[in-house]
């Protein structure tokens, strides 16, 4: 509520305990969040049902990771049903895909997998450098910027963003927003002024 009030654009919501079990373990809460703030969620989400679900609590985006490397089929029918509110999740560690909530690495390399998404129908890419989130060092600008330009869609800059300089310059490469969650926390990152310093950008 707390961000939400300060002006969030959109509220970033994990469901870790279901990444690492593969069921969706905090719907209520989730629930709770969805009825006053427009909300993405991720973590456990590996079947048609878990996405339905999310959907009929008014969850606007759903995160899908893991199935996307282990369900195509799955991810390309949810894409056929629910259009953009589908989002590919993309984890990264030393440049190759990780899943199971980032316990399992995996040989696919990012802008082949990413392309491979794209053709299955996913509109919207957020993509976190597992080796950067959470340290308050600054994002894999490179990554992303190459993720953007390889694309051609709408990508979420995750990881690593510690200053409003960060904000910009993600904006600058062409980022349609960012995920910021240590920096807040932190005191790094004031929320206001962070929504003051970009334009069309979504924090």
């Amino acid at each position: 509520m707390r961000w939400h009030t300060l002006g969030a654009t959109r509220l970033h919501v994990i469901d870790l305990d279901g990444a690492e079990t593969g069921e969706q373990k905090n719907l209520e809460i989730i629930k709770l969040i969805a009825a006053f703030s427009p909300i993405q969620v991720g973590g456990g989400i590996r079947s048609m049902e878990a996405i339905e679900n999310l959907i009929k609590i008014n969850v606007d985006r759903v995160i899908l990771g893991s199935i996307t490397v282990e369900k195509p089929e799955m991810v390309k029918e949810a894409c056929r049903r629910f259009s953009d509110m589908i989002i590919g999740g993309i984890d990264v560690r030393d440049g190759k895909v990780a899943i199971h909530g980032w316990q399992e690495q995996t040989e696919l390399e990012l802008i082949e997998y990413a392309r491979g998404l794209a053709k299955l129908g996913v509109q919207r890419f957020i993509f976190t450098d597992i080796s950067r989130d959470g340290t308050l060092t600054e994002p894999n600008f490179t990554q992303t910027f190459e993720l953007i330009e390889s694309v051609g869609l709408p990508v979420i800059g995750s990881g690593g963003i510690a200053s409003l300089s960060h904000l910009k310059l993600m904006e600058k490469i062409g980022a349609e927003g960012v995920i910021i969650g240590k920096a807040l926390y932190a005191g790094k990152i004031n929320l206001k002024h962070a929504l003051e310093a970009v334009n069309k950008f979504e924090v």
